[in-house]
């Protein structure tokens, strides 16, 4: 191949080179103070001054020097876990204390069963939770894998391969195409270089590069054209940089350092209503402890029995199994979600997931498919729609809708001639996936002539280099804007083929190819051509145009730009897109119908992200895009105004990103990051909810992340809110189930104190009913089938307490039924039988209230009757194992001796089951009434 690539160097007069080598000779001498006067893509080519080297590269004896006193290229990593502080952490929680505290009271008042109960459910608690947190985060050792292993410098006027620990600020490094960058440099010389930096700036097409470019102190990081970046990578060219900052000082560490100051010390939703609930229940167990020790200090009890049945009775108002219970039911959640391609790395997220109200989506990879595509072809005064998705060269050419004939079309051929022709890229299949090796728009172009010609990569086209050899290549440039190949034709004659801007290209064509052949290019051909150019770029398509130009059958002599680019025949254009996933329209909608706020954030071009975001929905015809330049004018407190109104942010950075989220979160949102570049780590570390692309997110992003979608799917983060709500939803139905017993028991216990009738529960009474009705019931019920309305309903506020008044209500009405039918069985039997009869009666009628009660609790506003038995078979063979036992326990002479409990026959236990199904009745005739009066008031409204 007879490759030959201008280079571009940047200007430097005699001058200046006199007094740089001046400089430089001096500069041998380590000790010269290496300062910066300006940003670097500021700097001229006097730069070299700055960091006391010159062309030739610094030499071994300076880098030496240098690396001790700069230290490693390496970031540095987070200080390691303090296991000691890492478990005591797990019993930070407020609800955690109060059953510690019931634990000792407990054992101090003998009851060895509840002592070893709770410390059990304590222990098995802390143990999960420290298992998941010391999965710590490893965000900052994945940032430092990004870096490149190894890298080419020049030192002692040679180059040389040297570990990219060992770069220091002022070497030149050598670059070339596959390259991963080892530090942040400033271009000397670049040929035809083109960087991929979507992990860092979100840009999704690979930007050219050019040494001999100043820019100002302001410019944004994605268009700093003179500077490469560490962690990115060349996707074509070659170069040399200037190293100007290494380790945590380049770009990639300053994210590492965001992704520390983001770290989330803040508790998950969950649990800060757990604690909040918790306090209060600390408060609420004081005060009964005092109201019913002074009502029988009042009544004359005997003091150490006031004790007994005060302390007894705070420790039933805990739900000793609530913590266990949570994390039962996060974990069963984990179990579902990855089933559903959500994996799920820190158990809290889960339930944080159902509470999200606001997800902030990168655009590239994550609601588009991260692949360049070719969409249209126009040519012969004809727009051809081009199938098929991605790189893979499957797919069909349409015209009006309809399957054309490519065969019958020979200006297709002769555009799909010129986008393989002009390319240097090729595709590759690994294991049915395909991929371009070289620069993405050159294998979409390669992808979309493939389907011209046979829909395959096979066939003619395999032999093309053999059939049109190339003798001679003028690469592209920014300047330009075009790339020229000459390839020779099966005649013998030269052809020089030419891909590049739509706009310029026109400038240098005086034909234009047609269905007729080639005809002159009349000023009606150049407005049409420029009018679809623009229609085109109105559907955020990337235009390239194609021409032509015949050469005879001797190469020229004069090979230069601007004797070959001239008088060119027109051919057509090519418009391309990253376009959307198929799923993720329908996503979108589907989070809109939940009341969840989908904003896109990227890094990519304006008027690209906006115009796939109102194609998906996100953002409707009148909004605007937000750029980087723009917040950079606006302050925190007018972004979090601002905030709520924005629905695309554009060409942004990892800081950008991670204002917007904190924005977000002080207007009260549950915030949810996704993205797959290291650049979305600080701000999915920083959300309350960050999510990684399993497949083509970087390994930073999933060490960030709490949640992974292993499919790239955003149609699946949904799916995980869902699980999310449903979780959240059977907890929060849990703990009503669990107070309103225990809310049945006190009122119970304190209206027959206040009353002076004998207590009638004892302690033994109070910890099966907690054992066998708290238990297996509440951990059926926190594992219960997800209602699949629970997407139809607003997302939940941060501040909104667990326990709304709804909550409260329905708890309350249920504890004073369960209470009022226990207490008439109990005070009708003290009046027929014993005090031990009665007692007995009361015990069994409250466990059989409270199982039965199970079977309402899974809805709080659907019947009974509406809500299918196989969909919780384990809830209906707990409940009939539980009643079965009870029933045996009054026949079994050595469990009723341990449960203080006397003979009750069959049909006596029947009949018993019978009164404690009032409550359940009562409830479910309170939920009709409350559903039929909310559809009269939808009526009428």
């Amino acid at each position: 191949m007879n490759l030959k690539n201008p280079v571009n160097k940047p200007p430097q007069s005699t001058s200046q080179s006199d007094a740089q080598s001046k400089r430089v000779s001096a500069s041998r001498r380590t000790n010269v103070p290496r300062t910066v006067t300006a940003p670097w893509q500021q700097m001229p080519a006097n730069l070299f001054l700055q960091l006391n080297t010159g062309e030739q590269g610094l030499s071994t004896v300076q880098a030496t020097e240098y690396l001790s006193l700069e230290g490693a290229n390496s970031l540095q990593e987070a200080a390691g876990t303090n296991v000691v502080k890492l478990a005591a952490a797990q019993f930070k929680s407020v609800i955690i204390w109060v059953l510690l505290v019931a634990a000792l009271i407990s054992a101090v008042l003998g009851d060895t069963i509840d002592f070893v109960v709770i410390v059990a459910i304590v222990m098995l608690n802390g143990i999960i939770g420290f298992y998941q947190e010391y999965k710590a985060e490893k965000a900052i050792a994945a940032l430092k894998n990004m870096t490149a292993p190894q890298a080419k410098v020049k030192r002692d006027n040679r180059v040389i391969i040297v570990p990219a620990a060992n770069i220091v600020v002022g070497d030149i490094l050598v670059l070339e195409a596959g390259d991963l960058v080892a530090a942040d440099a400033r271009l000397l010389q670049s040929a035809s270089l083109k960087m991929t930096e979507a992990a860092l700036t979100g840009e999704s097409e690979p930007v050219d590069k050019q040494a001999n470019k100043l820019l100002s102190a302001n410019t944004p990081l994605c268009d700093r054209d003179n500077m490469v970046f560490a962690g990115t990578c060349v996707a074509a060219g070659t170069a040399t940089a200037l190293v100007v900052a290494t380790a945590m000082n380049t770009e990639l560490g300053k994210i590492a350092r965001l992704i520390t100051d983001a770290s989330r010390s803040e508790s998950t939703p969950l649990q800060q209503k757990l604690d909040a609930f918790g306090r209060i229940l600390v408060w609420f167990s004081l005060a009964i402890v005092m109201l019913l020790f002074l009502l029988g200090w009042w009544r004359g009890s005997a003091p150490l029995e006031l004790v007994m049945s005060a302390v007894s009775l705070a420790v039933a108002a805990v739900p000793e199994g609530l913590p266990a219970i949570v994390t039962i039911a996060l974990a069963m959640g984990v179990m579902r979600m990855s089933r559903r391609n959500a994996l799920i790395r820190k158990l809290p997220a889960v339930e944080t997931l159902g509470s999200t109200s606001v997800i902030c989506t990168d655009k590239t990879g994550t609601l588009t498919v991260g692949e360049m595509t070719v969409r249209t072809l126009y040519v012969g005064e004809q727009c051809f729609t081009v199938t098929g998705e991605g790189y893979a060269p499957q797919g069909d050419i349409l015209l009006n809708n309809q399957t054309v004939n490519r065969q019958n079309f020979s200006g297709l051929h002769e555009l799909a001639t010129l986008l393989i022709g002009c390319n240097n890229a090729h595709l590759v299949e690994d294991n049915g996936q395909w991929r371009v090796a070289g620069d993405p728009t050159e294998g979409a172009l390669l992808a979309a002539a493939h389907k011209v010609f046979c829909g395959q990569a096979g066939g003619e086209l395999a032999h093309f280099a053999q059939r049109f050899p190339l003798e001679y290549e003028i690469p592209f440039d920014s300047d330009r804007k075009r790339s020229c190949v000459i390839r020779r034709l099966e005649d013998g004659t030269l052809r020089a083929m030419i891909n590049g801007a739509p706009d310029m290209l026109l400038q240098i064509c005086n034909r234009v190819y047609t269905a007729s052949g080639e005809q002159p290019l009349t000023e009606a051909d150049r407005a049409r051509i420029h009018q679809q150019n623009t229609l085109l770029g109105q559907q955020a398509l990337r235009v390239l145009g194609s021409a032509y130009l015949d050469l005879g059958h001797t190469l020229p002599t004069d090979l230069s730009p601007a004797a070959i680019e001239q008088n060119l025949v027109f051919v057509g254009l090519s418009g391309m897109v990253d376009p959307p996933r198929a799923e993720a329209k329908a996503a979108v909608a589907k989070c809109v119908a939940a009341g969840i706020r989908a904003v896109m954030v990227t890094g990519d071009h304006p008027q690209t992200a906006l115009a796939i975001a109102r194609d998906l929905g996100i953002a409707k015809e009148a909004d605007t895009v937000v750029t980087g330049a723009e917040l950079d004018r606006i302050s925190e407190a007018e972004l979090v105004q601002r905030a709520p109104t924005i629905a695309v942010y554009a060409r942004v950075t990892a800081a950008h990103k991670l204002r917007i989220v904190h924005a977000w979160k002080a207007n009260g949102a549950v915030v949810a990051m996704t993205g797959d570049g290291v650049n979305d780590a600080p701000a999915i570390e920083g959300a309350d909810i960050g999510i990684a692309m399993g497949r083509s997110g970087t390994e930073v992003t999933k060490q960030a992340a709490d949640m992974i979608i292993t499919d790239d799917n955003f149609a699946t983060i949904v799916a995980a809110v869902e699980e999310g709500r449903g979780i959240f939803a059977n907890i929060r139905k849990t703990l009503q189930y669990l107070l309103a017993g225990n809310t049945s028991e006190l009122l119970l216990m304190t209206l027959c104190v206040f009353i002076g009738l004998p207590v009638p529960l004892l302690p033994i009474h109070l910890l099966w009913i907690n054992l066998v009705t708290d238990g297996f019931p509440a951990l059926c019920l926190a594992t219960d089938a997800i209602d699949p309305d629970v997407m139809q309903q607003r997302p939940r506020t941060r501040d909104e307490p667990i326990a709304a008044n709804h909550f409260l209500s329905t708890m309350f009405l249920t504890g004073l039924l369960t209470a009022g039918v226990v207490f008439a069985i109990y005070f009708y039997s003290l009046q027929t039988g014993s005090v031990e009869l009665a007692r007995t009666n009361a015990f069994t009628t409250l466990v059989f209230a409270e199982l039965l009660r199970a079977f309402g609790a899974r809805s709080e506003t659907k019947s009974l009757w509406r809500i299918p038995l196989r969909t919780n078979l384990s809830l209906v063979v707990a409940v009939c194992l539980i009643i079965g036992l009870q029933v045996w326990a009054h026949q079994n002479a050595t469990l009723g001796l341990f449960l203080k409990i006397t003979f009750l026959s069959l049909e006596e236990c029947l009949l018993l089951l019978m009164f404690s199904a009032i409550p359940l009745m009562v409830l479910e005739l309170v939920k009709l009434w409350q559903n039929r009066a909310q559809k009269t008031a939808a009526i009428v409204g």
